[in-house]
């Protein structure tokens, strides 16, 4: 957050859909003295699931991280909410986790260091030494986590404890070519968030430029999404594509989906960094 932005809190709901639950939210801001600076909301007519973001400047408001649950319980209650508060003061903690493509690690530093993502960069590890220099060059601290045969589970033991020392609250894959286990996974729901050098659901899995050349496509994408058990099949955050023929070759595909992955992840991470995603029924509400 800038040093001049005003403080804010930032309230997420899901909740089956009813009359008035805009008008409600805003009324009770009010109410509290909160300045309302934002408010978006869906309704998912297929489900009957309403969702919302609101975001209120908490100067002269009596509403505080240590009275807001016990003061907006009771109206959530009432109307079947899920829902999260988050505190504008509160920088995210991320490590990020390569294995030995630099684009998409590079390209985080880069907007990180111009301010574009307000995080906390509190460990690079990876499970290869390659890019060591570029995580110790931005003074950021890197961890070398190899994965020795018949010793992954280790291994992924040894992140986790370097997540919970470092006070993580969310992971980047940034390219990490690894798959993550559910004992790896528990705890951090809709806190890993993956890039994936294809246009998911289509060429999941390896080597996705080649499966692209293969079949011929006229079009290559990226896919942001949040990690779970089943591999590249978590909900979306974010997608790009590019269009390519047939003079392009695999190298040529590769290329053009570097570009591609930079762009992609970086817009999910800023989402989540800025409280603008909600999931449901394997899918995100991503709100602008």
């Amino acid at each position: 957050m800038p040093p001049s932005a005003p403080p804010t809190a930032r309230l997420l709901i899901a909740c089956p859909d009813a009359r008035g639950i805009v008008a409600t939210v805003a009324g009770f801001v009010a109410e509290h003295r909160g300045n309302l600076l934002e408010s978006e909301q869906h309704t998912d007519t297929e489900h009957g699931e309403f969702f919302m973001r609101a975001e209120f400047e908490v100067a002269g408001c009596d509403l505080t991280r240590g009275n807001f649950a016990d003061v907006w319980g009771p109206v959530a209650e009432r109307l079947g909410m899920n829902w999260r508060v988050y505190w504008s003061e509160d920088v995210k903690r991320v490590a990020i986790m390569v294995s030995k493509a630099a684009h998409c690690l590079h390209d985080l530093i880069w907007r990180w260091e111009a301010g574009e993502l307000n995080v906390e960069i509190a460990a690079v590890i990876s499970n290869h030494d390659t890019l060591r220099r570029a995580a110790e060059h931005a003074g950021l601290p890197f961890h070398h986590c190899p994965i020795e045969p018949g010793r992954k589970t280790l291994q992924e033991q040894q992140v986790r404890a370097i997540l919970n020392d470092a006070r993580c609250d969310f992971v980047v894959l940034a390219r990490y070519m690894q798959i993550l286990s559910p004992e790896f996974l528990a705890g951090y729901e809709q806190r890993v968030i993956n890039i994936h050098h294809s246009f998911l659901p289509a060429f999941a899995g390896g080597d996705p430029y080649r499966q692209a050349y293969d079949r011929g496509v006229k079009i290559i994408g990226a896919t942001s999404h949040y990690v779970t058990e089943v591999l590249d099949a978590g909900p979306i955050i974010a997608q790009e594509v590019v269009d390519v023929s047939h003079r392009h070759t695999v190298a040529d595909l590769r290329r053009k989906g570097r570009d591609l992955e930079r762009m992609v992840l970086a817009r999910a991470v800023r989402a989540h960094v800025e409280d603008r995603i909600l999931a449901s029924n394997g899918k995100t509400v991503v709100f602008s």
